[in-house]
């Protein structure tokens, strides 16, 4: 079974940056897209960033210029990097993938910034 394990979250001050990753495991076929959502309390888990299998991504606008997702298919890993975060940044992020037809999604990473 596909497994997804997230690590990077913490604390950090507004501007700060954090850098997460997601590693998948139990890989069976190639993973199309890959993508980080995020959930804030009270809010519907909403997409932070996407990355197809040929590179192309996608940003929510509150992120784009601030967030930059990247892969690496070879190891089905996957990374994003955070830079001038905002308080508003804050959520449990979560990684997810979709091998064939189905999507999968990790267990998330908290992250919280202060003001």
């Amino acid at each position: 079974q596909v497994q997804l394990v997230e690590s990077g979250g913490g604390w950090v001050q507004a501007g700060g940056s954090l850098r997460l990753s997601c590693v998948a495991s139990g890989i069976t076929s190639s993973l199309s897209h890959m993508a980080w959502y995020r959930q804030t309390p009270g809010k519907e888990r909403g997409l932070v960033a996407l990355i197809t299998s040929a590179g192309s991504t996608n940003y929510a606008e509150s992120v784009k210029g601030r967030f930059t997702i990247s892969r690496d298919s070879a190891r089905n890993t996957m990374a994003l990097e955070m830079n001038s975060l905002k308080p508003e940044d804050t959520g449990v992020y979560y990684c997810n993938a979709v091998q064939l037809l189905r999507g999968y999604w990790g267990q998330g990473t908290q992250v919280t910034v202060s003001s």
